[in-house]
């Protein structure tokens, strides 16, 4: 059965009513009825009834036809994902997720951030995803500090990269704040990153449909909200889903806030989250704001409490041999040893002070959970700091819960205690990425993977 729909059906009772016109399904033959079709886990339209088969209902009241082990054979869904939809435009939130629970139009049909615009595609009905869950904690500091001796000074090689045309600008046609979610959802599980979640169609968004587009080789159509429903009901289930807040996340540990001055940070034990929100917003890949819009009212210190969080999927997997650091367009992508591209997530590199390296160099070690080195003979400066700190490790340290050293001294791929600023603004001459997105690139990474820094 699939595994996705197996998750998106977890907690569903089973039942099935067997009645005397089922005996003989075999020699009946499934019709399309109005709007409504049956897709099997492979993504293929159900023309007949198997023999011994019979419906039950999924969380959202979709029909699921199994057999007589209770094994999924195909899923209700509506054709307009399949067949032709017709001329006039179906609103989003009242027929899409009319039956949701966890998605109503009046909680979450927010249309304040529409934008209008055209872009022509389709999206495939197979969307390559192989993400595992990225809910353990992170591996334990070893005591590795994001630093490196300036005399480990090496000269690289300058690379000459040709000048690429830039992009079509992507806008939609009247999209709600829900319908945008979706799309980033989308594009989150199919492991080309829109950054931290937010329901905004901003450069992200459209730097990570063309990586899908590089990735698959498919034209993604951000305007085709129905079909991309369907590829999300195939992988994962609903782009937003409840959630119940543990006596853990309630707990911590927190810390009470997070001071600008180095030196302060540098006499903390940690430099931990300050709130559940703001650790439940990393865990879901969420914009920390949007979060709190979504469960307006809710009490996150409360164990218990039933929010709804974004349900990205799975954890990219896979091993990197090369990462290609593009700073004009603000975006990392990496690349397998065949030359097939893995992931893509859109990060802060280099500024006008400070600019990232040139040319080709190379990843030396990967650091989890990493305390960070001030030196400011050698850094940034920061504040009227002179002397060398040793800043604790945390999600709010300067470089997050990441350290990828590269063979250029002082220089790295990173995280960052402020995810939704990627690909906003700048960085000092490192790769910042959000912390998920660093973490799950730096599992794919291993000493010796070349990154080379174009644009």
């Amino acid at each position: 059965m699939n595994r996705f729909l197996k998750s998106a059906l977890s907690g569903t009772v089973i039942v099935l009513a067997m009645s005397a016109a089922v005996q003989d399904a075999s020699a009946q033959q499934y019709r399309r009825q109005g709007s409504v079709v049956f897709v099997t886990p492979n993504g293929e339209i159900l023309d007949y009834m198997p023999q011994g088969s019979g419906y039950t209902r999924d969380r959202a009241g979709n029909r699921v036809l199994v057999d007589g082990y209770g094994n999924i054979i195909a899923t209700e869904a509506r054709s307009r994902g399949y067949y032709p939809p017709p001329p006039s435009r179906r609103v989003y939130g009242r027929e899409v997720y009319n039956n949701d629970p966890y998605y109503s139009e009046d909680q979450y049909g927010d249309t304040r951030y529409s934008e209008r615009g055209a872009v022509t595609g389709a999206i495939p009905r197979e969307a390559s995803i192989d993400r595992q869950q990225l809910d353990q904690p992170y591996p334990p500091n070893d005591g590795d500090y994001a630093s490196i001796d300036p005399d480990q000074q090496q000269q690289q090689p300058q690379v000459t990269q040709p000048t690429r045309p830039a992009d079509p600008v992507i806008t939609l046609k009247n999209k709600s704040k829900s319908e945008i979610v979706a799309l980033q959802v989308f594009l989150d599980r199919a492991g080309v990153s829109p950054g931290a979640i937010d329901g905004h169609m901003g450069a992200n968004v459209t730097k990570a449909v063309y990586a899908y587009e590089q990735m698959t080789g498919e034209t993604l159509d951000p305007n085709n909200t129905d079909a991309i429903l369907e590829q999300l009901r195939m992988s994962g289930g609903l782009p937003v889903v409840s959630y119940t807040i543990t006596p853990a996340d309630a707990a911590g540990p927190y810390v009470a806030e997070i001071p600008e001055d180095y030196a302060h940070k540098s006499q903390m034990t940690s430099l931990a989250f300050t709130s559940v929100t703001e650790a439940l917003a990393e865990r879901f890949h969420m914009d920390e704001g949007f979060l709190k819009e979504l469960n307006s009212g809710a009490d996150f210190t409360v164990p218990g409490t039933i929010i709804k969080v974004v349900n990205p999927g799975e954890v990219k997997t896979g091993s990197v041999a090369r990462i290609i650091a593009d700073k004009g367009k603000k975006q990392v992508f990496a690349y397998d040893a065949s030359g097939n591209l893995i992931s893509a997530y859109p990060a802060s590199i280099g500024s006008t002070d400070t600019p990232s390296p040139s040319g080709t160099v190379t990843v030396e070690r990967v650091a989890f959970n990493p305390g960070y080195t001030y030196n400011p003979k050698i850094n940034f400066q920061q504040g009227a700091n002179d002397k060398i700190l040793n800043i604790p490790p945390g999600p709010n340290g300067p470089v997050g819960t990441v350290w990828m050293a590269l063979s250029k001294p002082t220089y790295g791929i990173h995280g960052t205690p402020e995810p939704s600023k990627i690909g906003r603004t700048q960085s000092h001459g490192c790769i910042r990425l959000t912390n998920w997105d660093a973490t799950e690139l730096a599992k794919m990474v291993k000493p010796g993977v070349t990154v080379e820094f174009v644009g």
